[in-house]
């Protein structure tokens, strides 16, 4: 491992400005570490976690999102648990982050109609599936009409996957920020709960 030691490696705002750094850029940067971190939801007696994809990042406002077919399993645990944990790791940054959040899903309002715009046709086949994400099938399947399969429809034809989009708006409450170092691990905690405190972790 690198001996470097990097700029934000001991400045509370220097490691604050590269966790969004890191976020916003994963949002438009397909091949970043940062960009599919792994979303953990439920309660002590039925949690879940998946790989989900990051679609905003707004450090202004304090939160992050990304969407989800409004019929998948977690949207009732969210429901019933608003609490999540997200775990984003960057090899290449040597960077770790656990974020704390609290969820909110949009369905059918001003923030899906935002998002469902900007996304393109092709990627609205996810949507476009006949039955929710998880139920039974007596065969493999992708879930998707033949048509929709072989990508062989127009954008107004996606359209149809509306009705099942969704957006999970997720407000930050904490980050544990982890920096691995050959010299010597650093590990943070930005709690935003009231005003925003900074505190050194033993890593």
């Amino acid at each position: 491992m690198s001996q470097e030691i990097v700029s934000y490696y001991e400045d509370f705002k220097e490691i604050e400005k590269k966790i969004w750094d890191l976020l916003t850029k994963a949002v438009k940067d397909r091949s970043s570490e940062f960009r599919t971190p792994v979303f953990i939801c439920g309660n002590d007696k039925d949690l879940d976690g998946r790989v989900v994809v990051l679609r905003k990042a707004d450090e202004q406002n304090n939160f992050i999102q990304y969407h989800s077919d409004i019929r998948s399993s977690k949207i009732e645990k969210i429901k019933k648990n608003p609490n999540c944990s997200i775990l984003f790791y960057g090899k290449e940054e040597k960077i770790q982050l656990r974020v704390k959040a609290e969820c909110q899903v949009n369905y059918n309002n001003d923030v899906t109609k935002e998002s469902w715009e900007k996304t393109g046709h092709i990627s609205r086949k996810c949507y476009l599936v006949s039955n929710g994400p998880g139920t039974e099938s007596e065969k493999p399947t992708s879930g998707l009409d033949n048509k929709f399969d072989n990508f062989d429809f127009t954008k107004e034809e996606s359209e149809a996957g509306y009705k099942n989009f969704c957006v999970i708006k997720c407000k930050i409450k904490s980050i544990e920020w982890l920096y691995l170092a050959a010299k010597g691990h650093r590990r943070a905690l930005i709690d935003f709960s009231g005003s925003k405190k900074f505190t050194w972790l033993v890593p």
